[in-house]
């Protein structure tokens, strides 16, 4: 009698096993919850890509400037860098990272906004933007994309009006004044609000805030947010979470976020603020100082 079992060769296991990891991966990918990317991490580009090196640096860190989606991206400038007149096709939100920055129409008198300050800018107001330190960055925001430059000849009112927020008058609230927050070594800053559409029974309000911690404080974000999204605008912290291996360094401008019911788990090295986008609960509570 023949023996017509067949050996199957170690190529083709191995092919198997190596498709079979691909896929676990994959899934696995698939599956998280969260995401987390430094600074150090990120891929640069240019923000008008037909101006080239006479561009500001740009790098998205979620979404897709050039599609109709909401994104957040990081905007580098180097000293001295003006713009000419133009405008945008959408409205957008800037925090200034690290520098000083002025955006405002073209005869302003410059008015310098260092770290931490807020400024909006609507679509198809004629503006300039200008920086003043030898490096400069800014958190960029958008809800629609893409992210055009215009020239100024084209400009419209869209009936929004801009706002420039210099750090210095910012208003932080203590954990008595806020219900997401909860600990003697936080405040908050409501920076903006777009109320829940009326024709979606179950959404919530996206809104933009800030928040500042203090140095060497351990504490945790419980987010059920479907989008959750966090920037470190100042200062630095460690980063962990159950979907992390190691702890991950996070300085400013680096990023992470979350889907749905999820803890964020950080340690400050240093005073430390970050930009929050939420669209639904959390509750960012100190658990104490390391130091």
């Amino acid at each position: 009698m023949f023996n017509h079992t067949k050996i199957v060769s170690p190529v083709i296991l191995l092919s198997i096993f190596s498709a079979l990891f691909t896929f676990a991966v994959f899934a696995a990918e698939k599956s998280r919850q969260s995401e987390v990317t430094t600074a150090e991490e990120v891929n640069w580009g240019y923000l008008n890509p037909l101006r080239g090196d006479q561009s500001p640096g740009a790098a998205d860190l979620w979404g897709d400037r050039t599609k109709y989606i909401a994104t957040g991206m990081l905007v580098r400038f180097k000293k001295g860098f003006s713009s000419p007149p133009h405008i945008h096709n959408i409205s957008y939100r800037g925090i200034v990272i690290k520098g000083a920055m002025h955006n405002d129409d073209p005869t302003a008198e410059h008015m310098w906004m260092p770290t931490a300050s807020y400024w909006t800018q609507p679509a198809g107001e004629n503006h300039i933007t200008a920086a003043n330190d030898r490096s400069n960055m800014i958190y960029l925001e958008i809800d629609s994309g893409p992210y055009l430059v215009k020239p100024s000849d084209q400009h419209f009112d869209n009936g929004e009006r801009p706002v420039n927020i210099h750090t210095s008058n910012l208003i932080w609230l203590k954990s008595q004044d806020s219900s997401l927050i909860d600990g003697d070594n936080i405040q908050i800053s409501y920076l903006w609000k777009k109320e829940a559409s009326a024709s979606l029974t179950n959404s919530t309000p996206l809104q933009g805030l800030m928040l500042k911690v203090t140095a060497g404080t351990k504490l945790t974000i419980d987010s059920e947010s479907e989008e959750f999204r966090a920037v470190v605008i100042q200062g630095g912290s460690s980063y962990q979470s159950a979907e992390t291996t190691s702890v991950t360094n996070l300085n400013p401008g680096s990023y992470f976020s979350s889907t749905g019911q999820f803890t964020h788990q950080l340690i400050t090295r240093e005073d430390t603020i970050f930009y929050i986008r939420s669209n639904g609960l959390f509750i960012a509570r100190t658990l104490k100082r390391t130091r």
